[in-house]
């Protein structure tokens, strides 16, 4: 079986979790419920897996689904005005084949980067338990595995930072302490892969300008620099 296929496998896997019963409620009762907006849409109401370029030498690692994003379309940072900055930044930089993604099938192609997100479900207020993100991790630790050419993985957020330092561990057995402190621009080493951090591209991050595209751009430049094979 090749990556792509082990791929495959692993996000059917992910599509039919039912792990965490307060997150199956909230992701179904959003997707049946629906927004006025989106009124006339069919939901994903699943969990998302990630998607990108099996020859990824980075990995972006989200907070979760928008539950009216990636629940609603399917594909995560799809939809939403978090993943049109995200999308747009990395078009600028050439890691994505168009600057705008509206649904899971518009033609979106990343190129050597792959988007996942720590928790797979929508969570009630954006705030996943613990035990959620636990959960889910395992999922995380598997994609990386099947991605081998990853060398950095770019955290969007505090969640994603840690996050990151996580999957890490549960991949390589490498534990960065103490924890290296996040922040955008934020570096650090662990094993054989760099982590870099960003601020979250969320609507209350990039109204009030603490994110910006420069910003987020040269984050991306920066992580590309550092995934470059010597």
């Amino acid at each position: 079986m090749t990556d792509g296929d082990s791929l495959a496998a692993l996000t059917a896997e992910i599509v039919a979790c039912r792990r965490c019963p307060r997150l199956v409620e909230w992701r179904e009762r959003v997707a049946r419920e629906k927004v006025a907006r989106f009124r006339d849409e069919v939901y994903w109401g699943r969990p998302v897996p990630g998607f990108g370029d099996p020859s990824a030498r980075i990995l972006i690692v989200g907070l979760a689904p928008a539950a009216h994003g990636g629940n609603r379309t399917g594909r995560v940072f799809t939809g939403d005005a978090s993943g049109d900055f995200l999308f747009a930044a990395m078009h600028a930089v050439g890691l994505a084949n168009q600057p705008t993604s509206r649904r899971a099938d518009d033609g979106l192609r990343l190129l050597d980067a792959y988007v996942a997100a720590a928790v797979r479900c929508a969570p009630p207020a954006n705030k996943p338990l613990p035990s959620e993100r636990d959960n889910c991790a395992p999922f995380l630790a598997r994609e990386l595995a099947l991605l081998p050419r990853v060398r950095v993985l770019l955290a969007l957020g505090a969640y994603g930072w840690e996050s990151a330092f996580r999957v890490i561990a549960a991949t390589t057995g490498i534990d960065a302490r103490p924890r290296p402190r996040f922040g955008h621009g934020a570096e650090a080493i662990a094993g054989r892969y760099a982590v870099v951090g960003s601020y979250h591209p969320s609507q209350q991050n990039t109204f009030t300008r603490r994110l910006t595209q420069r910003m987020l751009r040269d984050v991306l430049d920066r992580a590309a620099e550092m995934a470059a094979p010597p």
